[in-house]
């Protein structure tokens, strides 16, 4: 390979995918696109019920546990995240959620000039191939599409209908920006199969001359000339290699491992740096900071009809048929994942004016995300809150880069988190006792009937709360006058120049539902922000 880019781009996930894509596109500019990970070759990557097998791979997942959480009660939890092409969109759960308008009209408001709802819609529509046609705020033409699942199931369709007797109504779009509704997800697939930003974005460039992508390759350190980036250094099996950035380094390597690169790299707060003997580039407070993620809540109840994928799959039999359906035709549970009932509302309602809480709704059961399935007919409500105060952190333990940096969610340390966890978990419970619920559910397995306090759920949320894939923010965007802030409204590294964040970093806070799909526009966005900034020889330093 050639040892000198335009740009280089860290990591080749849900963002990483769509930038090697768009600056390379009209051939002006050489990428090198570098992925820790292997191809994304694994057969159970592309069929979307397969994120079971994906899970806790060894090979296609990075397979992370955060620190003790002591308001979990000293649990370490398992975070899963993506080491291949396409990243975490290779193995996530497929939701296509893009969150609230006011989400993104709260970024703006703090000071992101660019970032409000009508800012980003454009980008959400261009990335978007939705199979419910036109609308104001549907794209029909982009390359990730946005499939509806075609086929009703009898258990969802009693989800969606006792939502409906709470007062939720009933909704075929939950991407309008409003939310508020019951119904069903659509999926990132296309003709039966997971549609990732590898194969939505980076299949199509790869034949390009002046895209090259490096996969095994594991980025090190961002590489300095005085405070101007110049290059990264990683390692490919044992061997250390660099590569030079004539115009900027990207880091889209995640939440997790973009702040960790960062400050590897002598970017981040001084005090940790000098403990390990790190050269300080950029004194910058804010990395690794400001982490959040959605924890899921996850109510089982046993069924009183062998109509769930439990069943199907504890069947030789259901194996055979549902594997049979998904070859002939595309079609059946292979093809559209686990959870399909999706439900937005306010468990606060005196308290948020927006949804506060998301469902996701699986019509099998298991002890957790991606484990076995239990012996009987059994459905899963997942809830989550969407807008959660609490905030953990992200700080490298070690200055060797294959080392995990330490990761500290303080779920539910937040008054605000502890009380909606606890009236989300009530509102579970009336939804699977409302009709025509009530007539399918024949026990709630977990909690349990015995766990009815507040106390006792707030007990319970502790015990088996878990991440839902969310994590977020630690390095985020703001105005100059922010000393947290750790990138500007272009996504430009403060301090230095030449280094861009790209990624679930840069979220100010947390949007209102899965994050795939925001990335993606973000990473659209900021493409365009790079190649208008490609104008100018050398970038400016950052204010």
């Amino acid at each position: 390979m050639k040892r000198d880019y335009d740009y280089v781009v860290v990591g080749a996930g849900s963002a990483g995918c769509v930038l090697a894509n768009r600056l390379s596109e009209n051939g002006k500019y050489s990428v090198c696109l570098l992925e820790a990970g292997p191809p994304d070759r694994y057969v159970w990557i592309h069929i979307p019920i397969g994120y079971g097998k994906t899970m806790f791979h060894k090979v296609y997942n990075w397979g992370f546990y955060t620190d003790p959480d002591p308001n979990m009660l000293g649990r370490r939890l398992y975070w899963p995240r993506g080491r291949t092409l396409g990243g975490s969109s290779s193995i996530n759960g497929l939701i296509y959620i893009r969150g609230q308008s006011a989400d993104y009209d709260r970024w703006a408001a703090q000071g992101n000039a660019g970032w409000s709802w009508q800012d980003c819609l454009p980008y959400f529509k261009r990335l978007e191939h939705n199979d419910l046609g036109p609308g104001a705020t549907r794209g029909t033409d982009g390359p990730l599409w946005a499939t509806s699942i075609p086929t009703r199931n009898e258990l969802v369709e009693a989800f969606i209908g006792a939502a409906n007797k709470l007062g939720v109504p009933r909704v075929d779009d939950f991407n309008t920006g409003h939310q508020e509704g019951v119904g069903y997800y659509q999926l990132t697939t296309h003709n039966g199969k997971r549609c990732s930003t590898a194969v939505a974005y980076l299949k199509p460039a790869r034949h390009r001359p002046n895209l090259h992508v490096e996969t095994d390759a594991q980025a090190t350190k961002v590489l300095f000339k005085g405070t101007r980036a110049t290059g990264v250094q990683y390692v490919k099996h044992g061997q250390q290699h660099e590569v030079s950035a004539r115009q900027e380094v990207i880091l889209s390597a995640g939440a997790l491992q973009s702040p960790q690169l960062l400050q590897l790299s002598g970017v981040g707060p001084g005090a940790l740096l000098q403990k390990f003997g790190i050269p300080v580039v950029k004194d910058a407070p804010g990395v690794g900071e400001n982490l959040q993620d959605h924890l899921q809540i996850r109510l089982i109840y046993e069924v009183s009809k062998p109509i769930t994928t439990n069943d199907q799959l504890n069947s030789l039999w259901g194996q055979a048929r549902i594997g049979m359906q998904w070859l002939v035709s595309r079609s059946g549970p292979l093809a559209v994942g686990i959870n399909q009932g999706g439900l937005f509302c306010r468990a606060l309602p005196d308290e948020a004016a927006t949804p506060d809480i998301q469902f996701h709704f699986g019509t099998l059961s298991a002890d957790q995300a991606g484990g076995s399935v239990h012996p009987f007919s059994g459905c899963t409500y997942s809830v989550c809150q969407l807008r959660p105060e609490s905030r953990g952190t992200v700080r490298i333990q070690s200055t060797d880069p294959l080392t995990p940096p330490s990761m500290q969610p303080n779920y539910l340390s937040a008054d605000l988190d502890r009380r909606t966890a606890v009236a989300g978990v009530k509102f579970a419970r009336r939804v699977a006792q409302a009709d025509p619920m009530r007539a399918l559910m024949k026990r709630e397995h977990r909690p349990g009937h015995e766990v009815q306090s507040d106390d006792e759920i707030l007990h319970f949320c502790r015990e088996y709360g878990a991440t839902i894939f969310h994590p977020s923010g630690t390095a985020k965007m703001g105005p100059a006058q922010d000393p947290m802030a750790v990138v500007d409204e272009r996504l430009r590294v403060r301090g230095v120049a030449g280094l861009r964040v790209v990624d679930c970093s840069i979220m100010p806070t947390l949007v209102s539902g899965n994050t795939n799909v925001p990335v993606v526009m973000v990473a659209e966005k900021a493409s365009d922000m790079i190649l208008a900034d490609a104008v100018a020889t050398r970038e400016p330093l950052a204010a």
